[in-house]
């Protein structure tokens, strides 16, 4: 009952601005997109340091390849990365910001590991050719600090279900501990069916590479087949091992959740079995499953990690918490700036995608078409009215708060 209380009182008094289960779909799905890309920074630095340190010709021109692509998905990791963790401060604050509490040296860290990480996969990409093997050590040291970095967001988001834990954590032989240096939880299983995937995914990267630069007169036909059957078999046989991986991590998770019959969850493990299975047939012919296999793929992230969701509030549900019990006050005026903002978002986001697709497989200098020269300036133009209407917003609201 303490818990309760104490839960309750760290709540935000101003409640929820929007219906929870619309929050909780958004975290869900912004936060596969951002899983997806940590996945491929992970695996795809691992490789480029791998390929660089193997010797041979194919493998120095994938590595350097993946050098350049780590530096891409960092940022888009890093980008996506801000929408999931903003909904679960909204909707899981007391636990959010207590688990942050207890392991704060390690939650301020976070952010430069992060920006040393991605300096040094830099220094590895621009420098590697240089200054010979040894040089792969900025590689390894970038990979083993984005290790790190995945290692403290796991312990941030495993020590906040566990809320009868955190006043032995607080204080230790009767002295309260304010440092914040230690980190409290850390479930290994757990954590390798984060990290496991990554391999998994930078598999399909290798053959989506293939598919992507095979219509490419200037690229070499011979290493492209090579590129796309090695990234085929990594994604097949980490997948399987993920396999393991999951089931030993589902042994972990306490019966009285009953998580084995969570509707979620046998989705997302059925989804699973179907990607292995296509990942098997690609072995033929990666190049042609691997669109297909990138869309399997992302079904299963999303059914594995709305599963995830459906666990946590298993775990907090022991101490009388749900999101559907939050406070209510709606705000429509914030809500539809979001939305728009979204929406604005997507479009120019598609847009920069849309370029960089087809310019990628043109040989030679890249033409738009007229109706992407139309969709950019569109594009322009809803950035330029958002901009005039964010800052007329806060002028307005300003002036309010002063008259």
């Amino acid at each position: 009952m303490e818990i309760e209380k104490m839960i309750k009182t760290l709540q935000d008094p101003m409640g929820l601005l929007f219906y929870p289960i619309f929050i909780q779909v958004l975290m869900v799905f912004t936060f596969v997109l951002h899983i997806m890309f940590v996945n491929f920074t992970i695996g795809i630095s691992f490789l480029s340091v791998y390929g660089y340190l193997n010797g041979g010709e194919y493998w120095k021109r994938l590595s350097k390849s993946l050098a350049r692509a780590t530096t891409v998905n960092i940022s888009m990791a890093m980008v996506l990365g801000i929408a999931p963790l903003l909904f679960l401060q909204v909707v899981y604050d007391p636990f959010w910001y207590a688990s942050n509490m207890l392991s704060a040296a390690w939650a301020i860290g976070f952010i430069f590991i992060m920006m040393l990480g991605y300096s040094l996969t830099y220094v590895f990409y621009l420098k590697r050719d240089s200054r010979g093997k040894g040089f792969a050590l900025f590689g390894i040291t970038a990979f083993a600090l984005f290790l790190l970095a995945g290692s403290i967001m796991h312990v941030l988001g495993y020590q906040l279900l566990q809320p009868e834990k955190w006043l032995g954590w607080y204080i230790k032989n009767g002295a309260v501990d304010t440092s914040g240096t230690s980190l409290h939880a850390f479930q290994l299983p757990r954590f390798l069916h984060f990290i496991i995937p990554s391999f998994a995914m930078t598999g399909i990267f290798l053959m989506l590479y293939a598919w992507y630069f095979k219509d490419r007169e200037d690229m070499d036909k011979k290493y492209l087949e090579w590129v796309s059957r090695t990234g085929a078999k990594m994604a097949f046989y980490f997948t399987a091992i993920q396999v393991i991986i999951g089931l030993w991590w589902l042994f972990s998770v306490p019966l009285e959740f009953k998580f084995f019959i969570n509707p979620f969850f046998l989705a997302g493990a059925g989804i699973g079995i179907v990607l292995l299975y296509l990942l098997y047939s690609a072995q033929k012919d990666p190049a042609k499953y691997a669109a297909p296999s990138l869309a399997v793929a992302f079904l299963t992230i999303f059914g594995m990690s709305y599963a995830r969701e459906t666990l946590r509030t298993k775990y907090l549900d022991r101490f009388g918490y749900s999101i559907f019990n939050y406070k209510l006050n709606i705000d429509w005026q914030s809500t539809v700036l979001f939305l728009s903002t979204f929406i604005v978002g997507l479009i120019i986001i598609g847009y920069l995608v849309s370029v960089a697709y087809k310019s990628g497989k043109t040989t030679g200098e890249y033409a738009a078409a007229p109706s992407i020269n139309k969709w950019g300036k569109i594009s322009i133009a809803l950035l330029l009215i958002w901009i005039v209407i964010f800052i007329g917003l806060g002028i307005i609201v300003s002036a309010r708060n002063y008259l």
